[in-house]
């Protein structure tokens, strides 16, 4: 009597696996993991500012973007380094200068708080308009999430 089945038969070997191996499904999400642990502290910038919420979807960037920064108290910071009202005008010149020979101005990101006066955030824009750095685009958080995320940027470039 000979026995039915696929190992019974000579020459054929056995039948294909139909399950799927995880395990390269797991080692490509713990990199992923591992990937997005490093880099998410790296998002926060170190002034404190409590940002608008928007539903409009992020900027493409290419490059590291300046970040100009009012706090609640009115403080300003360009990147993480505070300066009065009175260094804006010869920082936004270096910026510029800095910048000097390429085709398109550099990024601007813009963060103020909402608990600013609209006319505070106003000079600042017109300071760094008059500084021929007119790629500015404000920062805010996302709806949805109810602002634990990071920043979200919507464009406000001339």
């Amino acid at each position: 009597m000979a026995m039915s089945g696929p190992s019974s038969r000579r020459g054929r070997g056995r039948a294909p696996m139909a399950d799927i191996n995880v395990t390269p499904l797991v080692d490509v999400m713990l990199v992923l993991l591992i990937i997005f642990m490093v880099t998410a502290p790296l998002l926060v910038t170190g002034v404190p500012v409590n940002l608008p919420e928007t539903r409009a979807k992020g900027l493409d960037q290419d490059a590291k973007p300046t970040v100009v920064s009012i706090d609640r108290d009115g403080g300003l910071y360009i990147d993480e380094t505070q300066i009065s009202d009175a260094d804006l005008p010869g920082r936004l010149a270096e910026i510029m200068s800095a910048h000097a020979g390429q085709p398109e101005p550099p990024q601007i990101f813009l963060r103020a708080d909402t608990a600013l006066d609209y006319g505070r955030v106003m000079r600042v824009m017109g300071e760094l308009n008059r500084a021929g750095l007119n790629k500015v685009a404000l920062v805010s958080t996302g709806a949805e999430n109810g602002g634990n995320a990071p920043a979200d940027v919507s464009d406000g470039s001339e």
